[in-house]
């Protein structure tokens, strides 16, 4: 099976010798689960002919808002609304999360509660999971069709299904601790208050799930769908 992977933001330089980009990581995220992969850029204006490109696409974080005005982000939309239209397997982690839910009639904004950020408990099918966050911007309104599978205190909408064809997530599977810690340092200073990049980073010693949700994922591209 082929997933396209939609690459819509860069790993910091400094940490891609150690973590890659943001691709490899969901290329090592789902390693031993059968798939290939290729990745379109879509931030440097890198699209897929058609949606039929690949058999199941990801659509990646970035350090954009999907609010924002960027060239990329209307074509991006149309894909998603093409891919949705198929019922093609579909997956959205962080930005890939709120661009989905843009694109099908949600609402995203920079979340006047502030930032989530290190490991984060949520609830997700009504059992807890642990993981890596990294965000300030939120889906405040679903689309009408999406249903919430899971959520944290902070993040009432943190993972949405549509349907059985689009699957997801506001945390990052795909973050290590030790990339987390790295963005600490180079994305986090300025930007999110000191007091709670300390406290994140008191929590990366902690395990997370992302092996169960790399798990989940993977079930989800595989599942048997009629269209």
């Amino acid at each position: 099976m082929k997933i396209g992977i939609l690459q819509t933001g860069h790993a910091p330089e400094e940490l891609k010798p150690a973590s890659g980009n943001y691709d490899e990581m969901f290329r090592a995220l789902l390693a031993g689960h059968g798939f290939s992969f290729e990745t379109y850029p879509v931030l440097d204006g890198v699209f897929p002919d058609t949606a039929e490109a690949a058999d199941g696409w990801l659509i990646t974080g970035s350090k954009f808002g999907a609010y924002e005005d960027h060239d990329w982000i209307p074509p991006l939309e149309d894909l998603i609304r093409q891919i949705h239209a198929r019922k093609m397997p579909l997956v959205g982690i962080c930005f890939g999360h709120q661009i989905i839910a843009q694109a099908l009639g949600g609402k995203v904004v920079k979340y006047d509660g502030g930032w989530s950020v290190g490991h984060t408990e949520y609830r997700l099918h009504g059992a807890p999971v642990q993981l890596n966050a990294w965000h300030q911007d939120q889906v405040v309104d679903k689309p009408a069709e999406a249903r919430v599978i899971g959520q944290s205190d902070f993040c009432a909408n943190a993972f949405l299904a549509y349907g059985d064809h689009i699957w997801t997530a506001q945390p990052h599977p795909e973050f290590q601790n030790a990339f987390v810690y790295g963005l600490l340092r180079t994305r986090g200073k300025g930007v999110v208050p000191d007091a709670q990049l300390q406290a994140a980073s008191e929590t990366l010693d902690r395990a997370t799930d992302s092996t169960q949700i790399a798990n989940e994922i993977a079930d989800f591209f595989k599942k048997v769908r009629t269209r």
